[in-house]
């Protein structure tokens, strides 16, 4: 049976006959004949603006099974390319899934586009989640982090890489999600100038004892603050210390590192796998002005998966198929040809 997904896109034409059948016949092609879940399974796939501007508007069927709380139970809203690009408010496509899942969500992948606003709406109606991934989200305070923390207590998995947090705000967040087991909070390395800080190693071993896994990629983190992380997270089994050339795990400190953690990455270990720009700059006053970090923005792009070019979605009509809410009219930032 062949399911080439040209066989999915919208025809023209549709087949006489078969009652509803010859409408999701003639749309769907040979998919429809495939059961409810498995289509469920393979749709999830897709990116979450995809899904919401395209696929759910391609035949009843479809816009049946996207409507389903069960495929919002993640949402991944990562790597979008160039935001201010886009045709679509993507703030509004977020809650309109965040509405989809009916409290039933449980994980969450934001890039570059989240605030405090949006973050507290996710976590007013989704008070199941356990992961939460908020990545270049400049934009959200410690207020903001806080509020939303205090709603989601069966937390598990967090990463707040490449953002901008304080201890105190760390801190709270480990007190309001005892639950946590992998927390991530990555930034970009740097050697020159030498800026030492344990504020935020102090913030996860005085509030986060159930951690599990630790990445803390380009941290101003010294050997105090490692110690003092290995001595308040006793089930820590794996570190990732990568380009935090502050620290040094050698003699008795290295020693009792490599014997308690079974997954050590050393500051200057390979960065091949890591998905963001690894390169290490040298800051001048200069550079300072204009980029804090040493990068611009797209330096930090994501590499790890494409994203859909959703250009198309708008070529749809509001009243292509019966029964359409008109809910993307909303969203569309602007429509091509106007």
């Amino acid at each position: 049976m062949d399911y080439s997904l040209s066989q999915a896109r919208p025809q023209e034409e549709e087949v006489e006959g078969g009652g509803g059948g010859g409408e999701v016949g003639s749309r769907c092609g040979k998919w429809v004949e495939l059961p409810d879940d498995v289509m469920a399974s393979i749709l999830r796939r897709l990116g979450t603006i995809d899904i919401l501007a395209n696929v759910e508007r391609v035949c009843k069927t479809w816009r049946n099974i996207c409507k389903e709380p069960s495929m919002w139970r993640s949402i991944d809203m990562r790597n979008l390319g160039n935001i201010l690009d886009m045709e679509y408010d993507i703030v509004k496509i977020c809650r309109h899934a965040v509405d989809r899942s009916s409290g039933a969500l449980l994980q969450i992948n934001i890039e570059y586009f989240g605030t405090d606003d949006l973050l507290l709406y996710i976590a007013n109606r989704s008070t199941k989640l356990k992961s939460l991934r908020l990545v270049f989200c400049q934009n959200i305070s410690d207020e903001g982090l806080i509020a939303a923390a205090a709603k989601i207590p069966l937390l598990e998995e967090l990463d707040l890489s490449y953002c901008s947090f304080s201890k105190v705000a760390l801190e709270e967040v480990g007190h309001c999600c005892p639950l946590l087991k992998s927390f991530k909070l990555n930034t970009a390395g740097y050697r020159h100038p030498r800026i030492e800080s344990d504020d935020e190693a102090l913030a996860i071993a005085e509030s986060m004892p159930r951690l599990h896994h630790l990445q803390m990629f380009g941290n101003k983190v010294t050997n105090h603050g490692l110690q003092a992380i290995l001595d308040g997270c006793p089930h820590l089994e794996s570190l990732d210390v990568r380009q935090c050339f502050n620290v040094i795990l050698e003699g008795q400190l290295g020693r009792r590192f490599s014997e308690r953690i079974k997954d050590l990455r050393y500051p200057n270990d390979s960065t091949d796998d890591y998905p963001f720009d690894t390169r290490v700059p040298n800051i001048t006053s200069s550079d300072e002005e204009d980029y804090p970090s040493g990068f611009s923005d797209i330096d930090f792009m994501s590499d790890d998966g494409a994203y859909y070019d959703f250009s198309d979605g708008s070529n749809f009509t509001d009243d292509y198929y019966e029964g359409y809410d008109g809910w993307l009219d909303d969203v569309f930032m602007f429509y091509p040809g106007d």
